[in-house]
């Protein structure tokens, strides 16, 4: 296994995206998966995350849930989260906050089962 990544504050990661119209989604799907990609040597990466995001959102929501089901099972752990909470996407607006919260509270878990430090407020 590489490096942990970085916890992030679910709340800061949704007011953010809120405020800046979605362009913090872009960037934190570019954060994400990279982080993902160098952590377990597997996975889309950053680039490909910002693309997809960029271009076909709903996918991410299954592709990001997908690697991090598979961290958790890779380690014999039941995932928190699955790839099919990806359709969480059906439902506008609730489903994305819905899906954001289980996903970055999922991959902040990890992280912190793995050494990372605590994220900041919110």
């Amino acid at each position: 296994m590489g490096p942990v990544g970085k916890r992030r504050s679910t709340g800061l990661v949704i007011l953010l995206t809120i405020v800046t119209f979605g362009i913090w989604a872009l960037v934190w799907s570019y954060q994400n998966g990279d982080e993902l990609k160098r952590h377990a040597n597997d996975g889309l990466g950053g680039i490909l995350y910002l693309v997809l995001t960029f271009f076909v959102g709903p996918v991410t929501m299954f592709l990001m849930a997908h690697e991090v089901e598979v961290l958790y099972r890779n380690e014999g752990k039941e995932p928190p989260i699955t790839t099919i909470w990806g359709l969480w996407f059906l439902l506008p607006i609730i489903g994305n906050i819905i899906w954001y919260v289980r996903i970055q509270r999922s991959i902040n878990d990890y992280w912190t089962a793995h050494g990372a430090a605590n994220a900041p407020g919110l």
